[in-house]
């Protein structure tokens, strides 16, 4: 089996946030971290970094099919095209980012990225497929130009792998960098919902152009950023993080009459929506919570889920190529499933208890595909539900996890 080297960057990501747990520690920092919002950070980024697996592919070619049939210039191979490259890379994600703020559409797909209220490793983790694919659209514009696909995604690694470093609270004013680099500072107050911070530092590598376009700003020391939305996300639901803000231009849209006004709700300024709306779907969609103190077997239990979804995660990237179809469903089904049923745990969902007999069926299907053995799978889920109709299961399930009835 042939391993893909690109899963390496799995274990190096939780290493970089190991050493800065470890910073926080010794800077007696731990307060930086939240269990529930690293949790639910993390949960996200694993479901990107799989579905990303089946579409990068395209996305790369995509770039090679606008390169060979509507490059305006074919761009040479040299030192100084590279440096070129790399600012050009900086401005296009400058106006997707800021472009992402400021419409609302793209905005539904970038909103993810702002919802947490804390500021680490775990916050760069926020990103959606959805945004990936918007982002990869404007990433388009450099073969368009005449760039080489390869060296496009080259410098995109590069480009993406520094913003990873930018979302941390440990690394302060770094001095005359901050005149040149976008830094931990800077990136923090665009991450801010303070006033004074909203809409700004849309640069991801480099500060001039914020300087250039009026977007620039400064963490002040008399400002103290709260990170976060202007109006808090009230859940660490996977789904609801996701899809809460397309349900809100839904709700808005079905109530807008007329085409044109309703491409203004699609492509107006996020500020301009109803900001009526999402307490209004919060009552619809977010049930009330009993409010329970998490115990430590209830974290060992979630913190278990975590890494069985991360492991599974390495495997399938790092063998991705070499595995058939059924191997990459059934396993991508288990990971979805487990990061889905996390956040269901942290919002205290009842009904985790039928998403664990989800899984679990996955698991005993596989197994049975495997052996070549159908008759073990059904009988295995006759098993289950007789047992389920003579025991208290679920009540047993949901005392073991919330230590409630």
């Amino acid at each position: 089996m042939t391993f893909n080297y690109v899963a390496v960057a799995i274990p190096a990501f939780f290493i970089f946030l190991g050493l800065e747990y470890l910073a926080a520690i010794r800077q007696k920092k731990q307060h930086l971290f939240k269990f529930d919002s690293s949790v639910a950070n993390l949960a996200i980024g694993i479901a990107e970094r799989l579905l990303n697996l089946f579409i990068t592919a395209s996305f790369y070619g995509a770039f090679v099919y606008v390169y060979e049939h509507f490059a305006l210039w074919q761009i040479p191979n040299t030192w100084w095209v590279w440096v070129i490259l790399l600012l050009t890379t900086d401005l296009v994600w400058y106006w997707y980012h800021r472009l992402g703020h400021e419409i609302n559409l793209f905005w539904a797909a970038h909103i993810v990225h702002h919802q947490s209220e804390e500021f680490n490793y775990t916050v760069s983790a926020r990103i959606t497929t959805f945004q990936a694919i918007i982002r990869n659209v404007f990433w388009c514009l450099m073969p368009l130009a005449g760039f080489h696909p390869t060296m496009v995604f080259a410098t995109l690694v590069i480009h993406g792998a520094y913003s990873f470093f930018t979302h941390t609270q440990l690394i302060e004013n770094l001095g005359w960098l901050e005149y040149v680099f976008i830094t931990p500072s800077l990136h923090g107050v665009h991450h801010a919902s303070n006033e004074k911070y909203i809409n700004k530092n849309y640069g991801d590598l480099f500060v001039f152009w914020d300087k250039l376009f009026g977007t620039f700003q400064k963490e002040e020391e008399e400002i103290k950023p709260v990170y976060g939305l202007t109006h808090p996300l009230k859940s660490y639901s996977f789904m609801w993080q996701h899809f809460h803000y397309f349900l809100e231009l839904n709700y808005a849209l079905r109530r807008t009459d007329g085409w044109l006004n309703k491409a203004r709700v699609l492509f107006g300024k996020p500020e301009n929506l109803n900001q009526q709306i999402r307490p209004a779907l919060e009552r619809i969609y977010l049930p009330h919570k009993q409010e329970l103190k998490p115990t430590v077997r209830f974290k060992a239990y979630l913190v278990i889920q975590l890494v069985a979804a991360v492991s599974l995660l390495f495997f399938v990237s790092g063998f991705f190529f070499s595995l058939n179809a059924v191997d990459k469903t059934v396993n991508s089904l288990l990971i979805l499933v487990t990061i889905v049923n996390c956040g269901a745990l942290l919002e205290q969902r009842r009904w985790i208890y039928y998403l664990e007999y989800i899984r679990l069926l996955l698991i005993i299907f596989y197994f049975s595909f495997w052996i070549g053995s159908i008759q073990l799978f059904l009988l295995s889920l006759v098993v289950m539900l007789v047992v389920n109709s003579m025991l208290p299961t679920k009540k047993l399930y949901l005392k073991f996890v919330y230590d409630s009835n």
